[in-house]
Formats: C-alpha cells, sequence, structure tokens
C-alpha cells in the first residue's frame, strides 16, 4: 500500500508562497512553526522539491529536541526520513540537509541525472532512479513503501505539488493563510505546472477543518475520492 501523502504547505491571502524574485518570506509565526515540527516528527518521511532546496538550503530536519526523544523512545529514528525529488541530480552535496541532523537521506533522480553527480551524492544519501526524463511520482511512492514509509509528509516548492495535485497522489492537504499580501503577477503560488483547462480535471475537495493559529488560519481539505 502506498503512503498516506499529507500535503503541508503556508501561503499569504493572496495565494503566494514568496515573492516574484523567489526570496524565502515568513510567513506563518512560532505557534505553526510548532505544528509543522510536531507533524514532521509524526510522519515517517518529510519531501520537497529540488527548487525548493535550491531556494532555501532546509535541512527539513527535526528540532524540537522533546520531539526527536519522543521518537527515539518509540523506537524510531531522531529524523523522519529526508527525501529531495531531483531529477537531474542537481542537489549541493554540501547542502545543509546533508550537514545538519541524523538519519536516512534519499534522492530521487531520473535517467537523464549526470553519473559523476549521482556518484558524488551517493557518498551522503540513497539515490534512487525512478523515471526517464522526469521523476514519476507513482512509482516513487511504491518505493517508499517498499522501504517503509506509511506516512509522507510533502512541504512543496510549487512545481512538486503541481505534480502531485495533478496526478491525484495526495490524501490530504493543510494550509496554512498567513495574514499578509504578497502580490505580483510572477510571485509564485501554491500550486504551479500548466494548470487544468476542463473543470472536470479539477481535483476535488472535502473541507475537514479550519483553525485559527498566530494571525492566520490553517484550513485542513481531503481528497474527494
Amino acid at each position: 500500500m502506498r503512503p498516506y501523502v499529507i500535503i503541508n504547505a503556508a501561503m499569504s491571502a493572496d495565494g503566494k508562497i514568496s515573492t516574484k524574485e523567489h526570496r524565502q518570506t515568513k510567513i506563518s509565526g512560532d505557534q505553526d512553526f510548532a505544528r509543522v515540527d510536531r507533524l514532521r516528527a509524526d510522519c515517517d518521511a518529510v519531501m520537497v522539491g529540488i527548487g525548493t532546496i535550491l531556494a532555501d538550503d532546509s535541512s527539513l530536519r527535526l528540532k524540537n529536541p522533546d520531539l526527536i526523544a519522543e521518537r527515539t523512545a518509540q523506537g524510531r529514528e531522531e529524523q523522519p526520513m529526508r527525501i529531495v525529488i531531483d531529477s537531474q541530480a542537481k542537489m549541493p552535496p554540501d547542502g545543509d540537509m546533508f550537514k545538519k541532523g541524523t538519519g536516512r537521506r534519499v534522492i530521487f533522480v531520473s535517467d537523464k541525472a549526470p553519473e559523476e553527480k549521482v556518484a558524488v551524492l551517493a557518498k551522503q544519501a540513497t539515490v534512487i532512479c525512478a523515471g526517464t526524463d522526469q521523476v514519476d511520482l507513482g512509482l516513487v511512492l511504491d518505493k517508499l513503501s517498499e522501504m517503509g514509509v506509511q506516512k509522507l509528509m510533502v512541504e512543496g516548492g510549487a512545481t512538486l505539488l503541481w505534480s502531485f495535485t495533478s496526478q491525484k497522489l495526495f490524501d490530504e492537504i493543510r494550509i496554512y493563510v498567513g495574514a499578509l499580501i504578497i502580490g505580483g503577477t510572477d510571485a509564485p503560488t501554491l500550486v504551479d505546472g500548466t494548470g487544468f483547462t476542463r473543470a472536470e480535471g479539477f481535483p476535488r475537495l472535502t473541507l475537514k477543518n479550519i483553525e485559527k493559529i498566530d494571525d492566520g488560519l490553517l484550513i485542513t481539505w481531503a481528497k474527494k475520492e
């Protein structure tokens, strides 16, 4: 069985995730940061696309020592598995994901990834080829299931979220809507990609919960079957 997939992301009140220069923007506050850490602790793996790594150099690690202790007390690794979808092996070998935290790092590449770059990354992570021109997310989920992942947290960015939503490969979406407006025609939105042209292609959602956190709202949706 494929992992249960939770998409977790934050956007401004006008639906933007960063400025038009793609600069990292603080959208939520301490309460939501704690919620995200809690969710990471509850999941077996955390995933982002390579664009997020190149923009933010995120370590993806669990930071709260109490949550780390909780995981170890349960017989789990300190950190959830950290995963990057990286078709062409652009992952910096000196990135924070390699330098901070313990645990397994997994990078999914395609056949287009240069062999020399794959060899460098393979010294620090498990590198798995899953696709020809692009990484096949369905194959990724199958591989993760074989690796024992039952609950997967997908954090973005916009291109990866398009891939998951357009293929309906998610179960739940948790969106934090921050109390700010970023604006800009070219500023990235929560979900990127080519977009749908016909209503029958839209993924439909069922509203599960709305919660006020910090100065914004956390909205939880489930995929409508």
